[in-house]
């Protein structure tokens, strides 16, 4: 058998949850092996833990720690290949090793899974209401009128603005939250003892996040069901989790109450796991969060208890200065990237009418410059980052390139300005061609654009493998053959290739794990500071462009609404839509979170 765990890392083995009430879940010794190659490879080891009903026990760590894999190993999810041994009870009763009857019969009877990606989870072809109702008749005998009925009842107990609209559309008729918010409607439909949420929040905007946190916070106050929450944001944990498991390389490391672990930390790897968190705040002021927190309380005049005030009055002085030396240091030279009352459209196709995405957008990045451009799902702003690369088309204004206009270029001068633009994508996995070895991929911009070949290109491509801290060895690997954050490394090391003056970063960190994601960004600053170019930073993570940027743009609705140096839009927003965009990031602190989520309330019922 395959031994993949460190010897060095203790084994935890459970402690009972509070209060006299027996546990929903009680999990005892349980692994989870995986069959590889005629061997035994182990997901997770040994674990230990109980939930009882009205707690979130929240299991955390990276990307293949285990925590998924033995989450779904609870209700038989697992492939063929898998092997579970252990013992798992509800309510008190054995569930590992059911037959496959009793167990179907226990999934969405008594346990439900809220799933990571609702369109893929739910079906396409059928319409969220039949597929609640097909839920309810499955596991309830009743009429279609009595399921139509309490179906509409749950899509309203979700908050779906329009139950009866919701009833009746597809899922793609749905935003991400009102999808994510019927999937949970149809986990709730027979009251579950028992509720997985698996990365409940991690495709959706950080405002509709901040939506479905409230939601099954409310949930579980009035349901009263146990719930496992898995993901790695722990600001989501910090906002729900009343214990927190932490798991790494699948074993249990720590466990402890959510203040527990936050503010005392005992393993070295949940130290670590915190310590690679970006702070919204943290950029100018440590750690300290409460400075964006009391910072927006000023803003709107939001009374907030615990904000002192003194302290304020000294960061937002300090901070002034720090504003007039960014102002006078980030306007060098001429412009990199301009845009000038720019209008983008998305073409006519068919009987589809063309889309005006984008309209008015005035924006400049000067040499050296790093503009993040924030805002939510559907707002402009890749739309933006792709009109930059010729992507997509001017209708309107004027969008200049290194001082050359892009609006009504021919398909030549296009292809002679992508030469100065480099382009760092979402999922690197789909970037990067699955059948070309790394150090093809790395040197195939070099190789057609006629910079180098032969002996000069294998030296280029070493050049950038080093600059973006990869062995020259891995030249000969595939893309599968490496983890996230070394295919995104790639990524960054072919869009240098070129050595461009401006670079387009769209969310290049949000498929990562946070300890991943903390080296990528290091990275990045790095070479940015190394080799000068101007970068549009777009994203929906304001954490990251608080460690990021010089200057942020604020997108809503094809709209620019609000930009400024960094300081200026994280500490002193003008803009209502900025405020709440800010009060809905989740910290990664119970106490201050609390206080955020105060402050977000008293927004929300101001704009209402």
């Amino acid at each position: 058998m395959t031994e993949m765990i460190d010897p060095a890392i203790p084994i935890y083995t459970g402690t009972p949850a509070g209060g006299s009430e027996p546990p929903v879940l009680e999990v005892s010794d349980l692994s989870v092996d995986f069959g590889v190659e005629k061997e035994w490879v182990p997901a997770a080891i040994d674990l230990n833990y109980q939930v009882s009903a009205g707690e979130v026990l929240a299991i955390v760590g990276e990307s293949g720690s285990g925590k998924s894999a033995s989450s779904m190993a609870l209700l038989g999810l697992l492939p063929a290949n898998s092997r579970v041994r252990g013992s798992v009870k509800l309510n008190g009763k054995e569930i590992l090793g059911l037959n496959p009857n009793k167990l179907r019969q226990l999934r969405g009877n008594d346990v439900a899974v809220i799933f990571q990606e609702p369109m893929t989870a739910m079906n396409p072809v059928y319409t969220i209401g039949f597929q609640i109702v097909e839920t309810l008749r499955l596991h309830n005998a009743i009429s279609p009128e009595e399921a139509k009925d309490r179906a509409i009842r749950l899509l309203e107990l979700v908050e779906l603005p329009d139950p009866e609209k919701a009833f009746k559309s597809y899922p793609h008729q749905l935003s991400g939250g009102q999808r994510q918010r019927a999937m949970i409607a149809q986990s709730l439909s027979c009251d579950p003892k028992l509720l997985i949420a698996d990365e409940p929040t991690t495709a959706l905007d950080v405002t509709v996040q901040a939506e479905i946190l409230d939601l099954m916070r409310n949930l579980r106050n009035k349901l009263d069901s146990a719930i496992v929450l898995i993901t790695h944001d722990m600001g989501v944990v910090a906002d729900l989790a009343d214990r927190i498991a932490v798991m790494r390389r699948g074993r249990i490391v720590e466990t402890g109450t959510a203040q527990e672990i936050f503010n005392d930390p005992r393993h070295e790897y949940t130290q670590q796991l915190l310590a690679a968190v970006p702070h919204l705040g943290g950029h100018n002021t440590g750690s300290d969060d409460i400075d964006i927190t009391a910072a927006l309380a000023a803003a709107t005049g939001i009374a907030l208890h615990e904000v002192d005030e003194t302290e304020l009055q000294r960061r937002e002085a300090a901070n002034e200065a720090a504003l007039d030396m960014a102002a006078r240091e980030s306007t060098h030279g001429e412009p990199v990237l301009e845009l000038t009352n720019v209008a983008i459209e998305y073409p006519k196709q068919g009987r589809v009418p063309a889309f005006r995405a984008v309209e008015g957008a005035n924006l400049a990045i000067y040499p050296g410059q790093v503009v993040g451009l924030v805002g939510e799902s559907g707002s402009g702003k890749t739309t933006i980052g792709r009109a930059a690369v010729g992507l997509l088309p001017v209708a309107e204004g004027s969008l200049k390139v290194v001082g050359r206009e892009i609006a009504g270029a021919s398909r030549k001068q296009l292809h002679a300005l992508r030469r100065q633009v480099g382009m760092v994508f979402q999922d690197p996995s789909s970037s990067l061609n699955p059948r070309l070895p790394i150090g093809e991929s790395i040197g195939e911009p070099m190789f057609l654009a006629g910079v180098a070949k032969g002996a000069t290109l294998q030296r280029n491509i070493e050049t950038l493998l080093d600059q973006v801290e990869l062995p020259r060895g891995y030249r000969n690997r595939y893309p599968h053959e490496l983890s996230g954050g070394q295919k995104q490394r790639v990524g960054i090391a072919r869009a240098l290739s070129l050595e461009p003056k401006l670079m387009v970063a769209d969310e290049p960190t949000s498929a990562l794990d946070v300890s991943v994601q903390a080296t990528v960004l290091e990275l990045f600053q790095n070479l940015q500071r190394e080799l000068g170019f101007a970068c549009l930073f777009v994203t929906h993570d304001l954490a990251v462009i608080d460690v990021l940027a010089d200057r942020i743009c604020v997108m809503r609705h094809g709209n620019i609404v609000e930009q400024g140096t960094r300081d200026q839009i994280l500490r002193h927003p003008q803009e209502l839509y900025t405020q709440r965009l800010l009060a809905a990031v989740p910290l990664p602190d119970p106490d201050k979170q609390r206080e955020r989520r105060e402050l977000r309330a008293q927004l929300l019922a101001t704009a209402d």
